[in-house]
C-alpha cells in the first residue's frame, strides 16, 4: 500500500521521494564466525542473491594498511600480525565511510553485510557511541564452525591467498582472540534474539542453503 502511494507521487513530486530515500537508514546485518568459518565465500553468495553490499571489516583495514599516504597503514599492520583487533575508531570510521560511499552512489543501496564486526566489546561499545540511531542491525548471522576445522581451510587458503596472517601461528592467536572477545558479543545478541546460526562446517553449498532459508524469512 505504501509502496503503491509512493510509486502514484513519483510522477508528481519527485523531490517527496527522494528526501524519503535520503532518510533510510543502514539496514545491517553483522557476519560473525571464527576465522576461516566461510564468512566472506557466504557474504559473495548473499551478494549474488539478495539486494546486500558486503563490507569485511579485515579487508577495509587491510586496504587501508596498504594505502599509499595512510596514517594509520602501520599501526594497522602491527595490529594484524599479532592477531590482535585494530582500536575500534579505525574499524567503525572506514565501515561508515563505506557506508556512505555506497548509498551516495545508489541510494537503493541500503542494505549491508558487515563481515567480521563487533569482534569484542570495545567494537559493539564504540559501534553503539557512533552509529546509535544511524543504522539499524536486523540481526547476527552466525557461522559456526570448529576450531580445527577453521585452522585446516585458513592454512589451504594461505597458500593462494597472499595473506600474512594465514599462518598457524598467526591463527591460534586468532581463534583464542575470537574466543576470548568475538564468543561473549555473539552470546549478547543470542539473549536479544537476534542471532541466526548456520552450521558452517559443511560444504558451501549445504551453508547457503541455511542462509538463503534465514534470509527469506527476515527480508
Amino acid at each position: 500500500m505504501i509502496v503503491g502511494l509512493l510509486h502514484r507521487l513519483s510522477g508528481k513530486l519527485p523531490h517527496v521521494v527522494h528526501r524519503i530515500s535520503v532518510m533510510m537508514k543502514p539496514q545491517v546485518v553483522f557476519v560473525l564466525g571464527g576465522p576461516g568459518a566461510g564468512k566472506g565465500t557466504q557474504c559473495a553468495r548473499i551478494v549474488e542473491n539478495y539486494s546486500y553490499t558486503h563490507l569485511s571489516a579485515g579487508d577495509l583495514l587491510r586496504e587501508e594498511r596498504s594505502r599509499t599516504g595512510s596514517e594509520f597503514g602501520q599501526l594497522i599492520d602491527s595490529y594484524i600480525k599479532e592477531g590482535k583487533i585494530v582500536p575500534v575508531e579505525i574499524t567503525i570510521n572506514l565501515l561508515k565511510k563505506a557506508m556512505e560511499q555506497t548509498m551516495k552512489v545508489d541510494e537503493k543501496k541500503f542494505r549491508f553485510l558487515i563481515d567480521g564486526f563487533p569482534r569484542n566489546q570495545d567494537n559493539l561499545q564504540g559501534w553503539t557511541t557512533a552509529m546509535d540511531g544511524k543504522a539499524d542491525v536486523k540481526f547476527v548471522l552466525f557461522f559456526d564452525c570448529g576450531n580445527e576445522v577453521c585452522i585446516d581451510r585458513c592454512l589451504e587458503r594461505g597458500k593462494s591467498s597472499g595473506r600474512t596472517d594465514d599462518n598457524r601461528e598467526s591463527l591460534e592467536k586468532r581463534i583464542q582472540t575470537y574466543l576470548q572477545s568475538t564468543r561473549p558479543i555473539i552470546e549478547l545478541y543470542e539473549k536479544q534474539g537476534k542471532v541466526r546460526t548456520i552450521d558452517a562446517s559443511r560444504s558451501v553449498d549445504e551453508v547457503f542453503a541455511d542462509v538463503k532459508n534465514i534470509l527469506d524469512k527476515e527480508g
